[in-house]
């Protein structure tokens, strides 16, 4: 059985779709389970019980090459020009499957423990106070850079122990490289990525070095010096694209989660004022907002195994595109889906991913989200926006260039 094709509403470089691209998925979620994309070849997958699934297949990957080589799998390797970014990509274990990735998570979890995450909480709570203070103080500004981006930053370096005097490219190196994980990416952003990859990598690998001379209370030391009962241990190369995972799937949802959520929340002035008036209600607003507006919208896997999607078959070398925004307003798991409701508690949404991928920072965003939403309610409760956003022009990682805010 032949699969229908994605609707033309479906058009992830149209400013319309990335202004608010809901309506479309659900044109495709009535259109079908699975669906064929001709403009990047993949097949679309909308449904949240389906996405659900797949995540968890063991006949998806993230990689392939772990079984097969380019030419077996029928895919064209990189550009050679591109090998720093793949190399930085390709050794962190959000891109890796078992055993790799089985290994270098186990390894991970050794150092990046829920105890590490809890110690750090009174730091993100300080960190958010001061941020929001400084906000209130000079009567608003741009909540992206003034709250929403330094202070999961500066919380993963914290937490790496990146001096504070080393702290200004990460940001930047994080951006240029997440570029690269949009669709059918320009070779002005590939560039950018390489560039990014090779200074990051650079600077690592020597704070690593100082790091083995003198270790520290630090997640870089504990890194180094976590081993199983073989002796095993990570590889350089392994520890900086461990690093740089940490840093940018650590502060990249977190960043778009609370813009889009604050965004979400003037736009919908009658659930501010029930946060407003109910701080309690932070826990599950945040679960709501990383839902009501997905910050990472898309998660691709390949095929390596042949598959079947509602009389479909998916054959192998084919690539699947798991559509989280869609699955998170599919009204076949949340009720009223395209309505913002602070209170909802049956919200299996799925912005952290599942299965062996889930997001192992998962927890300590959900820390820094409670934290700068808390310091916000608290410190400017009158906070407004003061111009209408722009949204960045990207489809997968989901976020404005910027929120203008003022406090009356």
């Amino acid at each position: 059985m032949a699969a229908p094709s994605a609707p033309a509403s479906f058009d992830p470089w149209a400013s319309a779709f990335l202004a608010d691209p809901y309506p479309a998925y659900a044109e495709l979620r009535a259109r079908g389970r699975v669906l064929h994309y001709a403009p990047t070849d993949q097949w679309l997958v909308p449904h949240h019980a389906d996405v659900s699934a797949l995540l968890r297949d063991r006949r998806l990957g993230r990689t392939y090459q772990h079984r097969f080589s380019h030419e077996e799998f029928g895919r064209t390797a990189p550009p050679p020009e591109h090998e720093p970014f793949h190399t930085l990509n390709d050794h962190g274990m959000l891109d890796l499957e078992p055993p790799d990735h089985t290994r270098i998570r186990r390894l991970v979890s050794k150092a990046f423990t829920p105890r590490t995450v809890e110690r750090l909480r009174p730091y993100v709570h300080g960190l958010a106070d001061d941020l929001v203070s400084r906000l209130v103080a000079e009567g608003g500004g741009d909540l992206l850079t003034d709250v929403a981006e330094p202070l999961p930053v500066a919380v993963i370096a914290e937490m790496l122990g990146i001096p504070e005097s080393d702290r200004a490219p990460l940001r930047p190196w994080s951006a240029d490289i997440c570029g690269m994980y949009e669709l059918n990416p320009s070779k002005e952003t590939a560039a950018k990525a390489v560039r990014a990859s090779v200074e990051f990598s650079d600077y690592l690998r020597e704070l690593i070095a100082r790091r083995r001379k003198a270790p520290g209370d630090d997640l870089i030391s504990g890194l180094i010096a976590a081993h199983d009962e073989d002796d095993d241990r990570l590889t350089e190369q392994e520890m900086i694209s461990t690093c740089v995972l940490l840093l940018n799937a650590g502060h990249e949802a977190t960043v778009n989660a609370t813009v889009n959520g604050w965004w979400a929340l003037f736009r919908n002035p009658g659930q501010l004022a029930a946060l407003r008036a109910d701080h309690s209600l932070v826990p599950s607003a945040v679960e709501e907002l990383m839902r009501y507006d997905t910050p990472l919208q898309l998660f691709e896997r390949w095929v390596l195994d042949e598959i079947e999607i509602d009389g479909t078959v998916i054959p192998r070398g084919a690539e699947l595109a798991l559509l989280f925004g869609s699955a998170n307003h599919d009204p076949a798991v949340f009720t009223s889906p395209d309505r913002l409701d602070l209170t909802r508690r049956d919200n299996p949404h799925i912005s952290f991913s599942a299965g062996i991928h889930y997001c192992i920072g998962a927890p300590l965003a959900r820390i820094e989200l409670a934290a700068s939403m808390t310091s916000l309610l608290r410190k400017a409760p009158t906070l407004r926006p003061a111009a209408e956003p722009v949204r960045k022009p990207n489809f997968v990682i989901r976020g404005l260039t910027g929120l203008s805010v003022e406090v009356a």
